[in-house]
């Protein structure tokens, strides 16, 4: 996930979304969300030497499917999936989506498959080959055909979960009509942070959740207008387009101050594993 990156120039968030939230609040948000699920995720190799970093799984399931879930659970069903490093796994999981959710009974005989009790999720799935070394910003480019004539739509990262408010963000970003919204939250530091006067400690917080500042959190929702501003296949979204449009003040922050995850390391995948097998995975709004 592009997160390592303090975000600097973008405006707060605007009282003037409330309006507009209580106005989508319980109904069927008809929006698309864009996942880019191409990187290689050379961070956490022991997992991605085989599949995708988007087919790492959480409780037996891909975190792409976590991701789907929640923004499912705003009554986002259509999704535009880049994929890129072995993007195939991914096309064969959502070809073979009954087979990993449900019971199955083959008939070798007569060559027939029954699916027993199967769990159907309301998504519309579209997968798009981005290519394997392509940035984040062409990646993004590569679909502009498929949120055509969209007012807006969202976008994420396929490999973090949060339990973002989506419907929230969606009316904020329709309030302040600007290009981009982008969800901005404080991860918690892993270590301790001390206070000091020369070498004497005159304070000690163990693993203080605002000592990193504010950072990009994925969890975007943009207009198509954005694509204007992406010009080289290989460009990083996060890089010379995110600062484009900051400097045309086309930017603005959705502050989130809930729970937000990145899955960029082994230790970090064992960290959700553990809180969803506790069962208050905080990420699982559905």
């Amino acid at each position: 996930m592009q997160s390592n990156k303090n975000i600097v120039g973008i405006s707060g968030q605007w009282a003037g979304y409330d309006v507009h939230r209580a106005q989508i609040r319980g109904q069927k948000e008809r929006m698309k969300a864009v996942i880019l699920a191409g990187g290689l995720g050379t961070r956490i190799s022991e997992e991605t030497a085989v599949r995708p970093k988007p087919m790492v799984e959480i409780g037996g399931l891909p975190i792409l499917w976590h991701i789907l879930k929640l923004y499912s659970a705003h009554g986002i069903n259509d999704f535009v999936i880049c994929c890129g490093y072995k993007g195939y796994v991914i096309k064969e999981y959502f070809a073979n989506y009954f087979l990993h959710t449900s019971d199955v009974t083959f008939d070798m005989k007569d060559n027939e498959m029954t699916v027993h009790d199967s769990v159907a999720e309301p998504w519309r799935v579209t997968l798009v080959d981005t290519g394997q070394s392509t940035g984040t910003g062409g990646r993004l480019k590569r679909i502009a055909r498929y949120v055509e004539g969209e007012e807006s739509f969202c976008m994420t990262y396929g490999d973090g979960v949060a339990n973002v408010d989506i419907t929230a963000s969606i009316a904020f970003h329709r309030a302040h009509g600007k290009n981009a919204t982008l969800t901005s939250v404080q991860p918690i530091a892993r270590f301790g942070a001390l206070g000091l006067s020369g070498t004497e400690i005159h304070s000690f917080h163990e693993k203080p959740g605002d000592e990193g500042g504010w950072i990009n959190g994925g969890f975007f929702v943009l207009s198509p207008k954005i694509f204007s501003y992406i010009t080289d296949d290989k460009q990083m979204f996060e890089r010379e387009p995110i600062e484009s449009l900051v400097a045309d003040r086309e930017v603005r922050a959705f502050f989130h101050r809930g729970f937000w995850q990145a899955m960029d390391t082994v230790r970090d995948k064992q960290y959700l594993e553990e809180l969803w097998s506790s069962g208050k995975a905080p990420w699982k709004t559905w």
